[in-house]
């Protein structure tokens, strides 16, 4: 009973207030390792909302504590289907199970795992959150004698003081993980920090990245809405991964617009942020021959883009109405990378850049003349972005 108590007490101070999950589960297995619980491998999972990922947990061994991802796709395999997680989440009921005697053919392929390992005994069983949300938790032992009904009694006494300690790690974690996902890693980092307020906005400069998908007013049009919404994901499949890799954020999509942002913190940066804003547009246009490659062999129409860059200063913040802000970049720095995309087609070119991004990778670039652009008074010189190997380092 002291240990009991000691661990709630300790799960509901300073487990609750670390915001470290693996501090969290080590300090549980521990606690009733030493209460007599002979642990071998403890797995706590968590279900949250995200549109990418539909768990995450941890697996504790006396050798590490891990943390891990679950996408949707695996909740389609058989790794989850027919696993003692599938089921306690069905029945919400415990399941307890011994690994001896297993049947290849009819028990689930982590059960074999854990026995050819030399596990034992094996007890699955559900974690309650307060807003009723259910959770899976593991215990796998390699004593001959598996785990005990008072073993069992333990880990189920003890369970409402772990859920109160992983509780708001979980809230945390999906609530910074959706606004990852749909306001960008940095514009998510200033919202979670408490930018939030309509008209709060930061100033700085930053590359502008403007990507358009051509012809599709068309298409929309005329193609039947899953074409269209296929087509769609697979351009910002392209155009997302290509200016995350390189350092940037995608901050919204506008229909088949894609407005990015790859912040330049001071004037030392100002090269290699247009560089890597140069590397993911390359990255974009490389990756579009072989997507129209694979999209043909599917009998899908081919996709076509443009892209414009320019560099200057931004208004990075929230705008919108007192009961629904959207955190966005305004200034004449994003009108005018949108108005070179929209020279790109007419040009004849795939990319266009104004000069402070030309200048910082020359050989990358042919010029184009000057133009005359709406909103700016004098014509500007651009730039076309072609395909000499980058030699560039920062």
């Amino acid at each position: 009973m002291d240990s009991h108590n000691s661990l709630t007490q300790w799960m509901i101070t300073t487990g609750r207030q670390s915001g470290n999950p693996e501090a969290v589960v080590t300090h549980f297995c521990e606690t009733l390792i030493a209460a007599g619980v002979p642990f071998w491998r403890v797995n706590i999972g968590q279900r949250f909302a995200n549109p990418l990922l539909i768990a995450w947990g941890i697996v504790w061994t006396p050798d590490s504590t891990d943390a891990y991802d679950v996408t949707h796709e695996r909740m389609l395999t058989d790794g989850y289907i027919g696993s003692s997680f599938e089921y306690i989440l069905k029945h919400r009921r415990p399941l307890h199970k011994s690994l001896r005697n297993l049947d290849s053919a009819s028990d689930h392929i982590s059960y074999l795992e854990f026995a050819e390992q030399g596990g034992t005994d094996y007890y699955a069983t559900l974690l309650y959150y307060g807003d009723g949300s259910m959770h899976g938790c593991t215990f796998v032992t390699q004593s001959p004698d598996g785990f005990s009904p008072e073993h069992l009694a333990l880990i189920e006494a003890a369970l409402p003081a772990l859920s109160a300690a992983l509780e708001p790690v979980t809230m945390r974690k999906s609530s910074r993980s959706l606004l990852r996902t749909y306001l960008g890693t940095g514009p998510s980092t200033e919202v979670w920090n408490g930018t939030i307020k309509r008209g709060e906005r930061t100033t700085l400069d930053a590359v502008v990245m403007f990507s358009d998908l051509r012809g599709f007013t068309a298409l929309s049009e005329s193609a039947p809405e899953d074409e269209v919404f296929d087509a769609l994901n697979a351009y910002f499949d392209l155009v997302v991964q290509s200016v995350e890799t390189h350092g940037g954020d995608v901050l919204k999509f506008m229909g088949d617009g894609i407005l990015s942002v790859f912040t330049i913190p001071t004037r030392a940066n100002h090269a290699s942020q247009c560089r890597n804003a140069i590397r993911a547009a390359r990255a974009v246009l490389d990756g579009l021959a072989p997507l129209n490659e694979q999209r043909a062999a599917s009998g899908k129409f081919p996709l076509d883009l443009g892209i414009g860059l320019n560099a200057g200063p931004v208004s990075y913040g929230n705008i919108g109405s007192p009961g629904r802000l959207d955190f966005t970049v305004l200034g004449a720095a994003v009108n005018l990378a949108s108005r070179i995309e929209g020279l790109t087609k007419s040009l004849g070119h795939k990319g266009l850049a104004t000069a402070t991004i030309a200048n910082a990778a020359p050989d990358q670039f042919l010029p184009c003349g000057l133009h005359e652009i709406r909103g700016v008074s004098d014509p500007i010189p651009l730039f076309a972005l072609h395909s000499p190997p980058d030699t560039h380092k920062g």
